[in-house]
């Protein structure tokens, strides 16, 4: 059952799904407009280059990564942030293990598939 427009999400409820090599994800809170997402990365593991026409605005929750945003690349650790504009291509490497927590505008129906 989808969680859409819940106004509370317990993360321990949530269930971790695969979304990589070495990287899984939960999706938690979201409505049409909004979605949050925690990704967590096994050290040395890739999110490839991708682009979406969300706008996606990250806390590195835990962890090191290197962050690679329309060419530019950073180092980043826990308490630091970043911005995708729509349609950037980015990438991250896990140099540490570590989490993301992403929010993404509008939310990314494909993460809940047709019923979320």
């Amino acid at each position: 059952m989808g969680r859409r427009g819940q106004v509370f999400t317990r993360g321990a409820e949530v269930p971790w799904e695969p979304a990589g090599e070495g990287v899984r994800r939960q999706v938690l809170a979201y409505d049409d407009g909004v979605m949050l997402v925690r990704v967590a990365f096994e050290a040395g593991a890739v999110g490839p280059a991708h682009t979406h026409p969300h706008v996606q605005c990250t806390l590195v929750e835990r962890g090191v990564f290197d962050i690679t945003i329309a060419g530019e690349t950073a180092r980043l650790v826990a308490g630091d942030s970043f911005l995708v504009p729509s349609g950037a291509v980015h990438s991250a490497v896990a140099v540490e293990a570590g989490a993301l927590t992403d929010v993404f505008t509008p939310m990314r129906q494909e993460f809940v598939g047709e019923n979320g």
